[in-house]
């Protein structure tokens, strides 16, 4: 029986969740109403009120904004009976490391920093669909390296992910954190790939049943070392008042565990590039969590959360320009 020990500090970090500075907040939407008569900056005006109050800094602009990827692979993905490759998310990674990717483009482009982590990528997690993905030191161990990914003064992050097999772990724990059928997030089949994704989730979720009411759990039985580096951070980010742009399937889910574990943890959080993609929709419903723009990247290396983060950005350093008292000139 799990112990839950190596999850302790995790859950005790849960229990001491800094408020949302609601003043700072009131602040930003205040200055843009004394400034302008009408709606003035829209929606840029609304990012940026909630930038304030999850950061604490009203009307500061953004300044070290970093794009945060990692990568992991999954044992089902490495199985012989799947149809994954395994050798496509270290060419992934290095498409990245050379600058190649999307997700370089759009960093550059908004001077957003990009750090690329990868998770052990020659050892894959065990295969969730007959044990757990990974064991309960070494889930917290990555959720450790996670948070160290914070370090260096961040004020705006961009959270994605790569990786073989991913997906599926991502709609295994969305299904069992939101108790929707797993249907509800997979989607209608319509190749081989869909439909070997449908099976992984629904014999996971089989062999882990009576497992998963903890949150924590949960995602050391479903999840992969990217789902769990990406909860250390985003708690991380929570803990040190730092707002998050994240985007795909499996910062969705990651969401998911946190919200559930405690709901107040993600609020920090805003969703970049909603997409179509099956229940997506239902979970940002239930999270209460604000989207941005949709505006149809998919390319599963955190370009939608950099392009995102860089709206942030200019969301909130317009703002922060435009409330400054007027100069003569």
């Amino acid at each position: 029986m799990a112990s839950g020990l190596p999850f302790d500090d995790f859950r005790n970090l849960l229990t001491m969740l800094p408020p949302p500075d609601h003043a700072a907040g009131e602040t930003v939407t205040n200055a843009l109403k004394a400034k302008y008569a009408d709606a003035g900056l829209g929606r840029l005006g609304e990012i940026a009120s909630w930038y304030a109050k999850w950061s604490g800094r009203a009307l500061q602009p953004v300044v070290r904004p970093l794009c945060a990827v990692f990568a992991g692979n999954h044992g089902h993905a490495s199985a012989h009976d799947t149809p994954w490759d395994m050798s496509r998310t270290q060419a992934a990674v290095d498409l990245a490391a050379a600058g190649g990717s999307p997700v370089n483009g759009v960093c550059v482009a908004q001077d957003v920093g990009l750090r690329i982590l990868d998770l052990a990528l020659d050892h894959p997690t065990a295969d969730m669909r007959a044990e757990a993905s990974l064991d309960e030191r070494g889930c917290a161990a990555t959720m450790a390296f996670g948070m160290e990914a914070m370090a260096g003064g961040v004020d705006l992050v961009a959270v994605g992910a790569m990786g073989e097999g991913s997906e599926a772990s991502s709609v295994a724990l969305l299904t069992a954190m939101l108790g929707e059928p797993a249907d509800v997030f997979l989607g209608e089949a319509t190749d081989e790939l869909s439909e070997v994704r449908a099976e992984t989730v629904k014999t996971a979720l089989r062999c882990h049943k009576g497992h998963l009411s903890d949150p924590f759990e949960a995602l050391r039985r479903l999840g992969g070392r990217e789902h769990a580096a990406m909860a250390g951070l985003l708690l991380a980010a929570r803990m040190e008042n730092v707002p998050v742009v994240i985007s795909g399937r499996a910062a969705l889910a990651v969401v998911a565990v946190l919200h559930k574990a405690n709901a107040m943890t993600v609020g920090h959080c805003i969703l970049a590039d909603p997409g179509h993609r099956p229940g997506v929709s239902l979970a940002t419903r239930r999270f209460g969590m604000t989207t941005l723009p949709d505006y149809g990247l998919d390319t599963d290396d955190g370009a939608s959360a950099a392009l995102g983060a860089g709206i942030v950005k200019t969301a909130v350093n317009t703002c922060s320009v435009v409330t400054q008292p007027d100069r003569a000139e």
